[in-house]
């Protein structure tokens, strides 16, 4: 079965109120996308794949992933998370590994644990016992997945435990929302 790493990169960070887009301030010395986007890469999977929307992402990224463009971004990550999706569909993977671009240390190794679990068709990234992203979804749960709205896997997560197990990842899955979080983290 072939993987994809996707990284949902779309939204327009609303409560970042920065002077630059939040996915492309600083965060120790590069753009903040950068890293989620660099650490898909390492891992090595089938395809690297970034969802857009909100800001131009393409001069910032490397040339050796797929940029998908969301244009339906402001209606959510349910959104930019079926893009993704309906683009691995039609690549044939069997299954997507999904982090966020505002998460920049998480690292390869992180994407790496997930996608090789094997133990359900949903597979979900924990850093001391607490559940974050990435996420493997196997393609027999993509149908499962909701097409409009803010929430992700998560519905599904929540209301078919059976499906999920857990891996746990080195790392820090802080997510990057403020200008103070950047200051925080950097």
């Amino acid at each position: 079965m072939t993987v994809a790493a996707v990284v949902l990169a779309a939204g327009g960070g609303s409560r970042f109120e920065g002077k630059t887009p939040k996915l492309l301030a600083e965060f120790r010395g590069r753009p903040l996308v950068g890293w989620a986007v660099d650490a898909a890469l390492d891992a090595g999977l089938d395809e690297t794949v970034v969802v857009s929307g909100a800001v131009d992402l393409s001069a910032v990224l490397p040339a050796d992933i797929t940029l998908l463009q969301n244009d339906a971004w402001a209606s959510g990550l349910a959104g930019s998370l079926r893009v993704a999706l309906d683009w691995c569909g039609r690549r044939g993977h069997g299954a997507a590994v999904i982090g966020l671009g505002d998460q920049p240390l998480v690292p390869a190794a992180s994407w790496k644990a997930v996608a090789a679990s094997t133990g359900a068709p949903i597979a979900v990234a924990t850093y001391a016992g607490r559940r974050r992203n990435p996420v493997k979804l196997e393609r027999s749960v993509w149908d499962l997945l909701p097409v409009a709205g803010d929430e992700g896997a998560r519905v599904v997560i929540r209301s078919r435990p059976a499906l999920v197990c857990e891996v746990a990842c080195p790392g820090d899955p802080a997510d990057v929302d403020t200008v103070e979080d950047l200051r925080t983290w950097s």
